[in-house]
């Protein structure tokens, strides 16, 4: 089994995280992780952000209620981003969207 050392965190200690729905496959977001929000990610089985804004931890869903329910978190071949595959209890996008990916460049 990896280990959070295994990943590699970018200069500023973060690293890419792409979440899914873990049923429909739908791209949901992406955040940052430090690792200690990937440590308190593993630990609850929500996820849990760093906020680059707030200079914060950011446990999604803690205000709203649109948590995100862990099944399965994966690390790509290059071990520099992370893709958290998750049951929604709601939209992931700020803006009330179920995804933050809901507008198109063409």
């Amino acid at each position: 089994m990896a280990e959070i050392s295994d990943v590699c965190f970018n200069e500023a200690g973060l690293v890419p995280c792409i979440v899914q729905d873990a049923d429909t496959l739908e791209v949901l977001m992406m955040a940052w992780m430090s690792a200690e929000s990937l440590a308190l990610t593993l630990e609850r089985r929500e996820t849990v952000f760093w906020s680059r804004s707030r200079q914060e931890i950011w446990h999604k869903g803690a205000t709203s209620g649109n948590t995100q329910k862990l099944v399965d978190l994966r690390y790509d071949c290059d071990a520099d981003c992370l893709l958290a595959l998750v049951h929604p209890a709601g939209p992931a996008c700020h803006t009330g969207n179920r995804t933050c990916f809901y507008r198109s460049l063409l």
